[in-house]
């Protein structure tokens, strides 16, 4: 019976590895890169299961020490599948690191200039250009020689790099200027510049056969279209408050344009053979960021920011078919095809250890005719918490006043403030603070029954949560 039993386990096991290996998906890896957790998540699109973390620093707050050595706001992502090698920016260290796909070991780590952001490789995958935001340039690494050997002088802020497929041309938005730079490949200098619409423009992707490229606006909650035959603007559309990321797929022979909406927990889809008209909007977990579609247009990945989730879109059906736990606070995510040949390799990955899951709180208008809107995380960073907030249609600039409060029900007094901010010209604002301080055993702590936002000034409550 014994020796049945061991059979049985063994045809098992073969017919498992015969599944796997039949999977479209099995050597291919979705990554996504964490900026407080400071680690990279490695997920399987053949069974929408993270495999594992690649640590490349300590969780925030424990960055802040001047003793640190490890990497800080890991942040941008890209990946080369003739070079097997996947680009992780981080922000706060200012720091590309190179790490193999196949092994998830660094190669090289190579620091570049103030607060860089998002890496692209060359076509040909010879050389990575990073946009470093926090000066006026592009840094072009060698990816042989995994160093720096060229900084292009472009507009102030530099967002992203987008090539033409044939790699002559790169397309550079900015954070900081609203325009966009064409940047001669070969030679490395603008030979156009294009007017956009707002200056803070994080993301720009080019489709597939080039003819396109879109970018984000994240404080005007829109997308610009370039015609690249014509090097001009050819629409706006306008998509929602917190307007993250934008990426191109052929779903069923059609020609997509996908974008994340942090602002509205949305991903909406447009076709470009419509003159880019809204088909379809898919509901996402909290703050959805990077995403990033498979090669074959089936599915589509995207990172959920103050969920610490991905979530797997069926694009055939334009419904959500996977969740997957991960890191915390995921920003750009790649989907890798090929990325390894041992499709049980596991070297180098760290388990999740993110134990204290994030609590995601919106709040809503006290007065139903207004729009206002807020959400905010709360994640537990040791004796503190850390609360990331979003707040979208208020007055602007205008001071608010975020508080926990005692009343269990209206008209809520403000007990204990966590932050207080202005709102920018559109009446928006982003931002973190620590607080919450937690005591051991503390009866009081567990007093504070509500969340709100306050006018300043006045007082009054403009937005309150619904627990």
């Amino acid at each position: 019976m014994k020796m049945k039993t061991i059979a049985l386990a063994v045809i098992l096991n073969l017919v498992g590895l015969i599944t796997a290996a039949q999977s479209p998906y099995a050597h291919d890896r979705v990554y996504t890169g964490n900026q407080v957790s400071n680690t990279v998540s490695v997920v399987d699109p053949s069974t929408n299961k993270l495999l594992g973390e690649i640590k490349l620093g300590k969780p925030y707050p424990n960055v802040l020490s001047p003793l640190y050595k490890g990497q800080a706001l890991v942040h941008g992502l890209r990946y080369s599948q003739e070079k097997k090698i996947l680009a992780v920016v981080s922000i706060g260290s200012n720091a590309v690191t190179l790490i193999s796909t196949e092994t998830n070991q660094i190669l090289k780590t190579i620091y570049v200039g103030r607060s860089p952001h998002e890496p692209t490789f060359t076509p040909d995958s010879k050389q990575i250009w990073v946009s470093v935001r926090g000066e006026a340039y592009i840094s072009v690494i060698d990816v042989e020689k995994m160093a720096e050997i060229r900084r292009v002088p472009v507009a102030d802020g530099p967002g992203m790099v987008s090539f033409t497929p044939d790699g002559k041309l790169a397309y550079i938005c900015s954070s900081f200027t609203p325009e966009v730079d064409i940047v001669d490949a070969a030679t490395y200098t603008i030979v156009k510049k294009i007017p956009v619409t707002s200056p803070f423009s994080p993301n720009i992707f080019t489709s597939p056969k080039g003819e396109w490229i879109a970018m984000t606006h994240k404080d005007t909650g829109k997308v610009t279209i370039i015609n690249t035959a014509s090097q001009s603007v050819a629409k706006v559309i306008t998509t929602g408050a917190i307007t993250n990321h934008v990426s191109f797929s052929y779903v069923k022979n059609k020609l997509m344009m996908l974008v994340t909406v942090g602002g509205e927990n949305k991903l909406r889809v447009f076709d470009a053979a419509q003159d880019f008209k809204q088909t379809d909007t898919v509901n996402i977990g909290a703050l959805p960021h990077g995403l990033w579609p498979s090669t074959d247009g089936k599915l589509l990945y995207v990172g959920l920011e103050f969920a610490d989730q991905v979530q797997a879109v069926d694009l055939q059906t334009m419904k959500i078919i996977s969740t997957i736990q991960i890191g915390q606070s995921p920003q750009a995510l790649v989907y890798a095809e090929n990325a390894v040949t041992n499709i049980n390799a596991k070297s180098g990955l760290s388990a999740l250890n993110d134990t204290a899951s994030t609590q995601v709180i919106a709040l809503n208008a006290v007065n139903t005719n207004q729009k206002s809107h807020g959400r905010i995380a709360v994640r537990s960073i040791g004796l503190a918490d850390l609360v990331e907030q979003i707040f979208t249609s208020l007055q602007p600039n205008i001071s608010y006043t975020l508080a926990l409060s005692r009343s269990d029900k209206a008209p809520f007094s403000s007990d204990y403030q966590i932050n207080t901010f202005d709102t920018d010209a559109n009446g928006k604002y982003m931002g973190q603070s620590t607080g919450l301080v937690k005591t051991i055993n503390s009866v009081d702590s567990q007093s504070f029954r509500h969340v709100i936002l306050t006018d300043t000034k006045t007082g009054n409550v403009v937005l309150s949560d619904q627990l």
